[in-house]
């Protein structure tokens, strides 16, 4: 990337630690973000230009961890969160969960570009230049993880603590299955109607009764847009630099049980 100087404190020369390692090869960056809450975290991002893929991952101040995988070969986008229990109510020691969505190209910048990001300044707190609206989905389809490969490559590597719990949507297995993904990859959960009939797993005081959960997450810093410059010397634009975004997202899914979404508290 060609860089214009206002952006070098985010994008500067390679040094220390997010240093890439080679064309193709991954490449990681650490970056310290501020939280919608006002907190900070450090936030890992991956890039792999030979795979087509990024990852990024942070922990939450309550110790849940969270991660993001964009895989663009395969037009997929992954999140997983390990949820920590609290051993004093009986609850293990962690509880996994896996969302499987389709990935539009426009929603992150390429792996190519991600792959060259450097900043000169690691100890700098970063805050998104913007924040993009809540994303609301029902998850009505689950995948088969012993078949998840098929989906995408990441899928068995990112979600295996979650094998029992990875969740889509019906409107993204369709465009999967116009691409050749085979339909025993998923299996579809109660219908919506069915579901409208179901209380919020929060409104639940029997832990062995069904409900639908909500889980909520976000992703507090991520590289989302490539800036294009002009230049008196460039006929065209160019790529100059990157616009950050945060977004938050609200996955709402049938549970058999409610002992299988207990951080679900109703408000």
């Amino acid at each position: 990337l060609l860089l214009l100087p206002v952006l070098m404190q985010l994008l500067g020369a390679p040094r220390g630690e997010g240093a890439g390692t080679g064309a193709g090869a991954p490449s990681e960056l650490r970056v310290r973000v501020r939280l919608p809450d006002g907190q900070v975290t450090e936030e890992s991002l991956q890039a792999d230009s030979d795979a087509d893929s990024i990852s990024l991952e942070l922990r939450n101040p309550d110790g849940t961890l969270i991660s993001f995988t964009a895989d663009f070969k395969k037009d997929v986008k992954i999140f997983r969160a390990l949820i920590l229990g609290e051993l004093e109510k009986g609850q293990s020691q962690f509880q996994a969960l896996c969302f499987a969505t389709r990935l539009h190209h426009n929603e992150i910048i390429p792996s190519e570009a991600m792959a060259k990001l450097r900043q000169k300044n690691p100890r700098a707190v970063r805050q998104a230049e913007e924040v993009r609206g809540l994303e609301q989905m029902h998850m009505d389809v689950t995948v088969n993880f012993s078949q998840g490969g098929l989906l995408s490559p990441h899928l068995r590597n990112v979600c295996a603590e979650a094998a029992d719990a990875i969740y889509t949507r019906q409107e993204d297995v369709r465009f999967w299955l116009e691409q050749g993904v085979d339909s025993f990859v998923f299996k579809a959960l109660p219908k919506a109607s069915e579901q409208m009939l179901l209380p919020r797993c929060g409104q639940v005081g029997d832990r062995g009764k069904p409900c639908v959960c909500r889980y909520g997450l976000s992703l507090a810093w991520y590289p989302c847009m490539l800036k294009y410059c002009h230049g008196r010397d460039r006929p065209t634009p160019y790529k100059c630099g990157i616009r950050s975004c945060q977004k938050s997202y609200s996955f709402n899914f049938y549970v058999p049980q409610r002992q299988l979404c207990l951080w679900d508290e109703d408000p």
